[in-house]
């Protein structure tokens, strides 16, 4: 039996006993050798500085290969990274995780997906490694642009929209960094500690989402859990992954530094080593002195064909013009304006009569789209605030400085119609940690990204916001970054604030569409902005002496809904340009799932789209709510129409540390509403 022939039998019953006997059968007809080169990534650092020398591009200009057989027609591996867009190549550069997460539109999460899809094909891969779900904990964290936000009913609906369209198109899909990945300056060595209820029902629930939905790889995290690096945990990649969640796929390390031993990775159920093969080039060693048996290698190479053989042959030829096409674009630009949440609205926007506009700050005209790191998306081209604003207004109409010292254009900036000030960060101040290995704090100022140290916007650009909102009566501030901001101590001076987050490479023309009333703005917060740095949960740095941190059963919302604490802007919130009034909230309870109905009417003068959020919450010790549904509506101006909204009881079921089992509370309080305060204002009960 050769790939083909595999693949055409499973084909004709494509069941999970079918994918397991032709895994089987073509793993028989391997060598030895053939098989554990099925186990590791090959040609990376010769791939990699050869794309150095002649494209200036040091990493996955083009897919980073593992396994292959040419004999039995076995394709690679062929791994693209992401998650904004495809690193390889010259691509289209979506808004980050963060800013899709905020869209609450898992629908259009498959159209991006989609898109990724075809541009991974047309660049020559067949593996994308960009549904990263990683739950946000702390925004202190430098990678929570690149995940969907704090909360993992978010995180999982929206990881698996994007896993299906992914796959959907013949790529296999890689959810990632499994598990608790979500400090980063000490990934290396910092050791999560958390019960088996909080892991079940805070930090998995996501990453069986995506399983659920299909994925065939996953990816293991650098960091340890309970005192055992993930990559090498049999408790993760073989009682969880496989027993529990009947995972039929492949598992790959991290690149480079996730393995410490390999005998202890492969007996866990770590099928692949990347990028390179490291610790797994001693497998021969291991073999012949009993402590892995050829049973452990024939398992691992058996996942690797379970998803090459599943997925891959779905694949239709893509012509490279489809690489940062113009219906990508379009679509990037559609993602940013669902995404940007509008915080605060004094009447200014959209804007109205607009003589000249100035853009003020070190952002204004920056290309600006994230982290730098092993995400980083070279498209073809990006546009900033600034170019957008002349595309909308006209060049003639805006004044540009990106200056935070702006005394030689006071007089000017005071003399427009309204002043929009661009603050935030960029990779220097948060993002993939590339530089920074010491144990001192101090490296950390040295703007090598990482993670962040204060959740505030820096000092000099607060000074920024406080000198022209007191010279100038229009001011909107925008938000550009991958998570929340402390904002207490100017909020109230500015007319309007919007947060941006990095909005891709349409960014610019999208936030001008957005002032100008052309799009209206839908997002919603998929975290928490406390009024406190301290209200979220500790987080740890390098400089501290210890390198374990306890992860909590609480966090985000959930936190400050125990104690007791209000937000400054909740979970879910955003606002838009007219207002929706939801009423006749009502439950049918029926066999799997809660039906939860409502009328919305827009009683503005814009249409608009509202996120309908429903939350649950029930007697014990538990939290006082928790999402279990959401859907985005468009509903015209004037108009109301009815909606209705799943909640599956699979999703309301609590974890039993002591039997392991999941069960059902007999009454759960349902809340509905535009955020997660707004919601406490209606509430259902009801018996299941």
């Amino acid at each position: 039996m050769n790939y083909n022939d595999a693949v055409t039998v499973y084909q004709k019953s494509p069941t999970s006993e079918t994918l397991k006997e032709v895994c089987k059968q073509l793993c028989s007809e391997m060598t030895l050798r053939e098989k554990l080169k099925m186990l590791s990534g090959r040609q990376f650092a010769m791939r990699n500085c050869y794309d150095l020398l002649t494209k200036g591009r040091k990493y996955n200009y083009r897919p980073c290969i593992a396994g292959g057989i040419k004999r039995l027609g076995i394709p690679t591996v062929a791994f693209s990274d992401g998650p904004r867009g495809v690193v390889m190549g010259r691509s289209t550069c979506f808004p980050v995780s963060m800013a899709r997460g905020a869209s609450f539109n898992d629908e259009l999460e498959y159209e991006v997906g989609t898109a990724i899809a075809k541009e991974v094909i047309a660049g020559g891969a067949n593996y994308f490694a960009g549904i990263c779900i990683n739950l946000l904990r702390n925004p202190r964290w430098g990678r929570a642009q690149e995940t969907y936000g704090e909360d993992p009913f978010l995180l999982g609906k929206m990881g698996a929209a994007l896993t299906r369209a992914v796959q959907d198109n013949g790529v296999i899909a890689c959810p990632k960094h499994f598990a608790c990945n979500s400090i980063e300056n000490i990934r290396f060595s910092v050791d999560v500690h958390a019960d088996e209820k909080t892991l079940q029902e805070v930090y998995f629930p996501h990453f069986k989402k995506c399983i659920d939905a299909g994925a065939m790889s996953i990816m293991g995290a650098y960091n340890l859990l309970r005192g055992e690096h993930c990559c090498e945990s049999k408790y993760l990649f073989t009682d969880v992954l496989r027993d529990q969640w009947h995972f039929e796929g492949f598992a790959i390390t991290d690149f480079l530094f996730a393995l410490r031993n390999g005998e202890r990775a492969v007996k866990a159920g770590m099928d692949v080593e990347m990028p390179m093969k490291i610790l797994y080039t001693i497998l021969p060693i291991y073999l012949r002195n009993g402590k892995i048996s050829q049973d452990d290698i024939d398992k691992a190479v058996q996942n690797v064909l379970a998803g090459l053989i599943k997925i891959t042959p779905k694949i239709k030829h893509q012509s490279k013009d489809v690489i940062a096409c113009k219906s990508h674009a379009m679509l990037a630009k559609k993602v940013a304006c669902e995404g940007t949440v509008l915080l605060k609205n004094n009447g200014i926007l959209p804007l109205k009569n607009v003589r000249k506009i100035a853009v003020v700050g070190r952002y204004a005209n920056k290309i600006n789209v994230g982290d730098h790191g092993s995400s980083s998306v070279a498209s073809p081209y990006t546009v900033t605030p600034y170019k957008g604003l002349c595309n909308a207004f006209g060049k003639e109409n805006v004044v540009l400085c990106e200056s935070l010292d702006i005394s030689s254009k006071l007089d000017e900036i005071k003399s427009c119609s309204c002043v929009l000030i661009c603050v935030g960060s960029d990779y220097k101040q948060e993002g993939e940690n590339l530089a920074n290995f010491s144990s001192k704090d101090d490296t950390a100022e040295k703007a090598h990204g990482g993670d962040r140290y204060s959740l505030r916007i820096p000092s000099n650009e607060v000074e920024l916001i406080h000198r022209i909102c007191a010279d100038c009566e229009n001011t909107i501030v925008n938000i550009v970054g991958g998570s929340a901001y402390v904002i207490e101590e100017w909020k109230d001076e500015a007319s309007a604030i919007l947060h941006s987050f990095y909005s891709g490479m349409e960014g610019g023309n999208a936030l001008a569409d957005m002032l100008a009333g052309k799009a209206v703005p839908s997002g919603h917060l998929p975290f928490t902005i406390a009024k406190d740095e301290n209200d979220y949960p500790k987080f740890l740095f390098p400089g501290e002496k210890t390198r374990v941190i306890d992860y909590g059963y609480y966090h985000g919302y959930t936190l400050l809904d125990k104690e007791g604490k209000e937000a400054a802007f909740p979970f879910g919130f955003g606002l838009s340009y007219t207002e929706f009034e939801y009423s006749d909230i009502h439950a049918e309870n029926k066999d799997g799932s809660i039906e939860v109905s409502l009328k919305i009417k827009n009683i503005g003068s814009f249409d608009g789209k509202t996120v309908v959020q429903v939350y649950a919450g029930a007697n014990g010790d538990h939290p006082v709510k928790l999402l279990k549904g959401f859907k985005k509506v468009n509903v015209p101006a004037g108009k109301e129409v009815e909606e209705t909204v799943t909640v599956y009881k699979d999703d309301l079921k609590f974890y039993d540390e002591k039997t392991g089992e999941w069960y059902l509370e007999n009454e759960y309080t349902f809340y509905v509403g535009q955020d997660s305060a707004d919601a406490m204002n209606n509430k259902l009960t009801v018996s299941v």
